[in-house]
């Protein structure tokens, strides 16, 4: 009987996490395929930490710059391989999507001598780098892995989350983002 009880507890989850997923992507729905399925969109807004950012010449930012715009905020590091991989087809997507924001994170430990000179070998000419040289950003958000992409609604807050690297200006990806920036 306790077993019964269990299975049909577990069910009834799987079938509730089913169509909790399937509500909550609305705009989305049947746009998570290929690497957007690693897309995950959070049940309701969360509000991100407020934390002074750097920009390459040591001055202070923040994401406040960005409100009012869709963001796609991507946390990366020069020495990450896949953050490498994945640099050119954010560029692409922020010149394919001009009324969005893409920004790149630099997190940790990246000296801005060394991201100029990757900038300039992968030819990325459409992006402005922030730097979060402390995890003051990174750390409260989770970020354990590296890429990290976070897509921030107008308000500021986080409304996905893609872990893993993406090819960002994908027909998909960019189908996702054209869908989540309609009014």
């Amino acid at each position: 009987m306790m077993r019964k009880l269990l299975l049909a507890a577990v069910y009834t989850g799987f079938a509730l996490g089913a169509n909790f997923d399937a509500a909550q992507a609305g705009p989305l729905e049947g746009l998570l395929n290929g690497e957007m399925k690693k897309l995950v969109l959070q049940a309701a807004p969360v509000d991100l930490p407020q934390v002074e950012l750097l920009d390459m010449q040591d001055g202070p930012q923040s994401l406040e710059a960005f409100k009012g715009k869709w963001v796609v905020l991507n946390f990366w590091a020069t020495w990450c391989a896949p953050c490498r991989h994945e640099m050119p087809s954010l560029d692409r997507l922020q010149a394919a999507l001009p009324g969005i924001v893409v920004v790149p994170l630099a997190a940790g430990r990246n000296a801005p001598d060394q991201i100029t000179k990757f900038f300039a070998e992968a030819e990325i000419k459409n992006l402005t780098v922030l730097r979060d040289p402390k995890m003051a950003l990174a750390r409260p958000l989770g970020v354990v892995g590296l890429p990290m992409t976070l897509i921030i609604n107008p308000e500021g807050q986080e409304v996905a989350r893609l872990i893993g690297d993406a090819e960002w200006d994908s027909p998909n990806a960019i189908a996702v983002m054209t869908a989540l920036s309609q009014p």
